[in-house]
């Protein structure tokens, strides 16, 4: 309909010009013909190239083959041998399919060249790359293979995602066996390396004469079918023909308190819950119109999707459905907690952190600098801000897109010298207490960034063993100045 309109726009404003260029001609003596010429060839160009664009472009589909000559295909099977069945199957969806031009296939076999026994795990091999025109060339060397060797699943299909040159594609594996993974690896494993190729659907197992709990597992590497069910060559061409390859997506929306997708710039870990490990990391983005970023997922496993904010928080476990577009919701509603401190003299010197806990939880979230600003779960916090001495800030209330600004003075230098090595400490005065800041070491000058206050210094040289030699020096602390205190028997 867009380009319907585009055309009937064209075709409005193509007969203006011709209007005025005829105008132009009457009415400007030396108007040459040729730039009507000219103008009509532009527009004609132009009106062409829009229908040409209007043509819808149909996709590319990619079908690799992953096919079984290991020695276990020689078994009879039914009035044949499983290798005749996989064969004649093979035949059938490639003669079907390759009634559309606008696909590609590509042949990899497993199990063809080393014997068993010993076999070799490795014994994979890409034999007929993907091309046009190639249909011929596959079925020769299906036809040609003999059953020899072992069955490297795992390792074939990780090869088999480098097999596609791109994920530009529909991407698709179609692999027929008759057997379970003999090389101890995990076919699981392969699913992520085909996903990075834009494998967008599982890929389509077809076993042959395997157990109930052979097929089990195969469940996490792509959906099965039995070669015995009739339906199974009518079901996978389907899907393939009439292009049902809609790829697994999904969107996480970071909730703010009014339930709205504002929040973002966060990392989110998606967990496959049965696993109990970790699939992907993304950086959660907005695109440009302002929503959540699409992301391209396996659909197996069920997930759980943490969002790591401060606090993290995460998801409900989520089962998403193949080929369609899942919207994971999680609450977190952000705002700033900033802390603030103007340039001083010293304050250059001091590299003051700040503990960062939920109110009554002596977990520690963050440790945050100075001067600096951080995005946090809105609720209540309680700060102990790494001074000396140290400052305790409780229930500081974050709110939704403010930010909480926390400004802490300034400090002063405290300068102790000694004539000899001693020991002693500082303490603050606070109403009628006075309480601990730090130890005086056995430096005889040493230098302490303090808060401003009253404090209360003692000392004792280190060979008088008398506490009656204590010495006690009363001295008062302000922003951004120096105060001396001296220590002599």
């Amino acid at each position: 309909m867009k380009n319907v309109f585009t055309l009937l726009f064209l075709i409005l404003f193509r007969l203006k010009l011709f209007y005025i260029v005829h105008l132009s001609a009457f009415t400007i003596p030396n108007f040459k013909v040729t730039v009507r010429l000219i103008v009509i060839f532009i527009f004609l160009t132009i009106h062409v190239d829009l229908l040409s664009q209007s043509k819808k472009t149909i996709k590319q589909t990619r079908i690799l083959f992953v096919f079984d000559a290991s020695k276990s295909m020689v078994s009879k099977y039914q009035n044949s041998t499983r290798m005749d069945g996989a064969k004649n199957l093979f035949y059938r969806f490639i003669d079907s399919l390759s009634k559309d031009k606008n696909m590609q296939f590509a042949l990899r076999m497993y199990g063809h060249t080393v014997k068993y026994p010993p076999g070799n795990c490795k014994d994979s091999k890409l034999i007929v790359p993907f091309e046009k025109n190639n249909t011929n060339t596959i079925k020769q060397k299906v036809s040609e293979a003999k059953p020899t060797g072992i069955t490297p699943i795992e390792h074939s299909l990780t090869e088999a995602a480098n097999d596609f040159k791109d994920n530009r594609s529909n991407n698709i594996v179609i692999l027929i066996t008759d057997g379970i993974e003999e090389c101890g690896g995990d076919p699981c494993k392969a699913r992520q390396k085909l996903m990075e190729k834009g494998i967008v659907f599982k890929p389509f197992i077809i076993g042959i004469g395997l157990t109930a709990e052979q097929v089990k597992t195969f469940e996490c590497v792509g959906s099965f079918y039995d070669f015995n069910d009739n339906s199974t060559f009518s079901a996978i061409t389907t899907i393939i023909q009439q292009q049902k390859l809609n790829k697994t997506t999904a969107q996480v929306n970071l909730l703010d308190n009014s339930s709205m997708p504002s929040e973002t710039n966060v990392n989110t870990t998606f967990y496959d819950v049965k696993r109990s490990e970790y699939k992907y990391n993304f950086l959660h983005t907005l695109n440009y119109v302002g929503n959540p970023d699409t992301l391209y997922m396996d659909d197996y496993p069920t997930y759980k999707v943490v969002a790591q904010t401060i606090p993290p928080v995460s998801s409900k476990e989520i089962n998403l459905s193949v080929g369609k577009h899942t919207i994971i919701p999680i609450d977190a509603p952000q705002g700033y907690l900033s802390f603030k401190r103007n340039e001083g003299a010293y304050n250059f010197n001091e590299k003051v952190k700040c503990i960062v806990r939920k109110t009554n939880d002596l977990n520690t979230l963050n440790v945050q600098r100075l001067n600096s600003t951080e995005k946090y779960i809105i609720g209540n916090y309680d700060i102990e801000i790494l001074t000396l001495p140290r400052i305790y800030l409780n229930q500081n209330t974050i709110e939704q897109s403010k930010t909480t600004v926390l400004e802490i003075q300034n400090a002063g230098l405290l300068q102790i010298k000694c004539l000899e090595a001693g020991d002693g400490c500082i303490l603050v005065k606070t109403a009628d207490r006075l309480e601990w800041v730090c130890n005086i070491s056995n430096q005889t000058m040493q230098t302490f960034y303090l808060q401003p206050g009253n404090y209360v210094a003692t000392w004792r040289a280190k060979n008088l063993k008398g506490s009656i030699y204590t010495i006690e020096k009363k001295f008062t602390i302000t922003p951004d100045s120096q105060t001396t205190v001296e220590f002599y028997r």
